[in-house]
């Protein structure tokens, strides 16, 4: 605090000559009241320099008192009317309790009461003072609510008539289309809610990068997000609790280190988790305030309210000062649970301290507020942070859990699951608050709204215009986008050539440089990748188009002379996140979201370890598609076998059965570039043109190989045939002589599709056996497409059933179905009730290693031998070859009978 120190008591450890300390800190008081506390500042820097320089170990402290930041005599002038905002603030409390009181009067769908009763007026101080929404004026702030409070945000938007009556008494009831969402989900409230924030840690997360990437678009052209005190803001709700979340504290250092002043944590301190205190033997506030200000935040602490104001100023001997921070947050939560007398005896536990009440009731003590709830103190906090430059600002403001709810909750660590509150609660909730709510209404809980005309309503409406409009809300659409045709990939449509092997990790990359220089949309493209960007084959983009700095680039990077140097700049396109998988989702969120939080269509392409994107972050794959997200996820090096060197936690086999079990997720695995352009132009055509809420997992796949030309034909609509997932590679060649030869079908995805191929050489030559060859990119859409048809099949019994696409292509076809890939067998198990005959599915189940590829493919049976040897089993098990074939094939081809199952080893 930027005050005159107080006296030293007498009882001060370590202190051998008063007199002289009394000099010191008069002369300190000296400079902070004729040149400010800037100078006083600067002044105690250089002697903690000099000291340290004389060789005096001077430890650092990243925390200071258990006191507000912000002193009485910076406090700016209320701009609003306390009064009538006292009054709107108890009705949105009120309505706000009775909606997840009658919920669940008469059911079991749950909502919290308490943390939105602690936080209530750290949220209406924003509404009414400082959160804009897009308009012809500003680019609007974005606000990360704090998931468990939103019964107080339908509260607000109730008394707005942005909510009927209706939609509250259906609150978590979603099902009919009436209700309204247990938490922030833009996939069930498109209109209102931006961002999802209730899994706990993504919030402040996704706020960072979101702050970042408004920096990003301001840099290169895409958006003017203001200047000063009026500048677009993020702000992040969230509970103090929720900072025990490794990914809530994780980028906290990058934010500092990227001067994200645009960026504003508010952390609300009511000191308890969901089943007991945050820090009960500790100070949450104090160790939040290490963590941030050691990062390098702005911190500003918001501890008391102004009842506590006159009793500092009584402490002159800082005695009260010293109490307060030698309680723990455990005595704290036990305070407020009592009442003033039981504060008296145990907080104001000395002569001293007591007398400083002395002419104060115990109702007077118990009035002694938190900053938490004091809108005189919440609007100076805001303000500073709002006016502070260089640095992300953290506001630890202290609440109480529970607050207004009494012996229902009020300071217990049972509040966070208090539903319900019985009449006699409710009739003290009331009477707290003074609502007009009579004692015959108390058991039904009324809605109380004012009435049209009156003060209180046009407080509230004008408060809002004056700030754009209502909050929160959500754009659904941007300008479409103008897409180059698919011919623009024409080189990647037709064979890769004479002894030219690629991967399908460069037929990305080869994608990306031809969108990049598309002069429609080559500006909006997004790469990021986390610090792998030469194993993917994409350092070529450092020089072409630059990674992004804020800063630019400083130094001389050490490979300048190359080709291909490192270069960062000011105006770069590329997002390069370091080894940081969650960092680069939230990167490739706030770019797949930007078409509705800033009204500009961007179309990002995030590319990874495919072990380690959607595995490490797949809570934030989710949260993707809750916000609608519209891009593109990369999944390189994947598959069981082609990251041949690495071993078990690298090799993925899973990934693309992750991505799809996102309902707005679809996943590609992709065999041959062709592939890749037809699927990522898919993409840019439904999510930049038609504008679909839906985003593509693709895998890429880092081992080269010759690549064909798509197949064509008249009757052939490949292209098409591909985003359905599954189409003719190539048919079988016909049977020799009169009787008809054993026929199988081979289906395959991925690198593995090309062993499918060699099996199908195989079966020709040495069994006689013809094969049809289908490509399979889409076994998700497959499974999709046949789970609808049967779906429709079940609700309309009287009409013609409707095939599924897998149906159609087997139709005129014959023999058992093989299917084989690089992911585990329930990749390809996913279509098993649409292959209407016997079918046998190859997979890579089991833990990763390191080994060749060709010896991984065999132990994990999936090479082009084990494909044979399956396949004449099918047909031996139908009858069509004689079970000696198969033990023949087995010898043949040198399979051990007693091989272990890769399973188990």
């Amino acid at each position: 605090m930027a005050t005159a120190p107080d006296t030293p008591s007498a009882s001060q450890p370590g202190d051998t000559d008063t007199q002289e300390t009394r000099e010191w800190l008069d002369a300190l008081a000296s400079v902070i009241g004729q040149e400010g506390p800037e100078r006083a500042h600067f002044l105690i820097e250089r002697l903690i320099d000099s000291a340290r320089e004389a060789g005096i170990d001077i430890p650092y402290s990243a925390t200071t008192a258990y006191l507000n930041t912000i002193p009485v005599s910076q406090q700016p002038h209320y701009p609003g009317d306390a009064d009538l905002e006292l009054r709107i603030h108890a009705y949105i409390r009120w309505n706000a309790m009775a909606m997840v009181v009658r919920a669940n009067k008469h059911s079991n769908v749950g909502g919290h009461i308490a943390s939105f009763a602690s936080a209530a007026a750290l949220y209406d101080v924003g509404f009414s003072h400082f959160w804009h929404v897009p308009s012809a004026d500003h680019g609007g702030d974005l606000i990360f609510f704090q998931g468990h409070s939103v019964p107080g945000v339908y509260a607000r938007a109730f008394l707005l008539g942005r909510l009927t009556e209706e939609q509250l008494d259906h609150f978590r009831r979603e099902v009919d289309g009436k209700g309204i969402s247990s938490y922030p989900h833009p996939w069930l409230m498109p209109d209102f809610w931006q961002f999802p924030t209730v899994s706990m840690g993504l919030g402040p997360l996704q706020a960072i990068y979101q702050a970042r990437f408004m920096k990003y678009l301001q840099a290169r052209g895409f958006a003017n997000n203001g200047e000063g005190r009026t500048a677009r803001k993020v702000w992040a709700f969230l509970g103090d609790g929720e900072t025990d979340e490794v990914e809530t504290l994780g980028a906290i250092g990058m934010a500092a280190r990227e001067k994200l002043d645009n960026l504003i944590f508010v952390i609300n301190c009511n000191l308890q988790r969901l089943d007991g205190p945050v820090r009960g033997n500790g100070s949450i506030i104090q160790e939040l305030e290490a963590e941030f200000r050691g990062a390098g935040w702005n911190v500003i602490k918001l501890i008391w309210g102004t009842r506590w104001d006159g009793l500092l100023a009584r402490d002159t001997q800082g005695l009260l000062k010293k109490r307060m921070l030698e309680l723990v947050d455990g005595d704290y939560q036990t305070f407020k649970a009592k009442n003033g007398a039981f504060v008296r005896e145990h907080f104001f536990n000395t002569p001293e301290l007591r007398a400083l009440v002395a002419d104060w009731t115990d109702d007077d003590i118990w009035q002694l507020n938190r900053g938490g709830h004091d809108l005189f103190k919440i609007f100076a906090t805001y303000d500073a942070a709002v006016n502070h430059r260089g640095r992300p600002t953290v506001i630890l403001a202290k609440t109480i859990k529970g607050y207004g709810m009494g012996q229902a909750g009020e300071a217990m660590n049972i509040s966070h699951q208090q539903k319900k509150m019985d009449a006699e609660a409710i009739r003290r909730f009331r009477d707290r608050f003074e609502l007009p709510v009579a004692d015959n209404e108390i058991e039904e809980l009324p809605y109380l709204r004012f009435a049209e005309g009156s003060r209180e309503l046009a407080y509230l409406r004008e408060r809002r215009q004056a700030l754009g409009g209502y909050l929160p809300q959500r754009r659904r659409t941007a300008a479409a986008l103008a897409i180059p045709p698919l011919s623009v990939f024409d080189s990647l449509l037709k064979a890769s050539g004479e002894g030219r092997e690629i991967s399908t990790t460069m037929a990305v990359v080869r994608i990306f440089n031809v969108l990049l220089k598309d002069r429609q949309i080559g500006r909006r493209v997004v790469p990021i990748v986390p610090d792998e960007s030469r194993t993917f084959g994409m350092e070529g983009m450092f020089r072409q188009v630059g990674i992004w700095n804020q800063e630019g680039q400083k130094y001389v990077p050490e490979d300048h002379d190359q080709l291909m140097f490192y270069k960062e700049s000011k105006d770069g396109q590329v997002l390069q996140e370091g080894i940081n998988e969650a960092g680069a989702m939230a990167d490739w969120i706030a770019a797949a979201t930007a078409y509705s939080v800033h009204g500009e269509a961007m179309i990002p392409f995030y590319i990874c370890y495919s072990m380690f994107g959607p595995q490490r972050t797949l809570d934030l794959c989710w949260a993707a598609g809750d916000q609608r997200a519209r891009g593109f996820l990369i999944g390189g090096t994947a598959g069981r076998t082609t990251l041949n060197g690495e071993g078990l936690q690298h090799q993925d086999g899973h990934s693309p059965l992750l991505a799809g079990l996102i309902p707005n997720c679809l996943a590609w695995d992709p065999t041959f570039a062709y592939e890749v352009a037809v699927i990522i132009h898919d993409g840019l055509q439904r999510m930049f043109v038609e504008q679909q809420d839906v985003f593509y997992y693709l895998t890429a796949m880092n081992e080269n190989y010759p690549h064909p030309e798509m197949p064509a034909g008249e009757s052939v609509d490949t292209p098409a045939d591909i985003i359905r997932g599954m189409y003719l590679f190539r048919k079988g060649l016909a049977s020799d002589g009169k009787k008809a030869a054993p026929r199988v079908q081979l289906l395959g995805s991925g690198t593995i599709f090309r062993e499918v191929i060699a099996a199908a050489t195989l079966l020709k030559d040495d069994w006689g056996v013809d094969a049809d060859l289908w490509s399979c990119p889409g076994f998700a859409q497959l499974a999709r497409d046949g789970n609808e048809t049967q779906r429709w099949n079940l609700l309309h019994p009287l009409e013609k059933p409707r095939r599924s696409h897998v149906e159609h292509c087997l139709d005129d076809t014959r023999g058992p179905v093989i299917a084989a890939s690089d992911h585990v067998r329930q990749f390809a198990e996913q279509i098993r009730p649409f292959v209407r005959r016997r079918y046998v599915t190859l997979g890579t189940d089991g833990f990763g290693r390191s080994d060749t590829r060709e010896r991984l493919r065999y132990f994990f049976e999936v090479d082009r031998h084990w494909i044979t040897v399956a396949a004449l089993k099918a047909l031996a098990d139908e009858g069509s070859l004689a079970p000696a074939v198969v033990a023949e094939a087995i010898a043949r081809y040198g399979i051990a009978s007693d091989k272990p199952n890769p399973l188990s080893v």
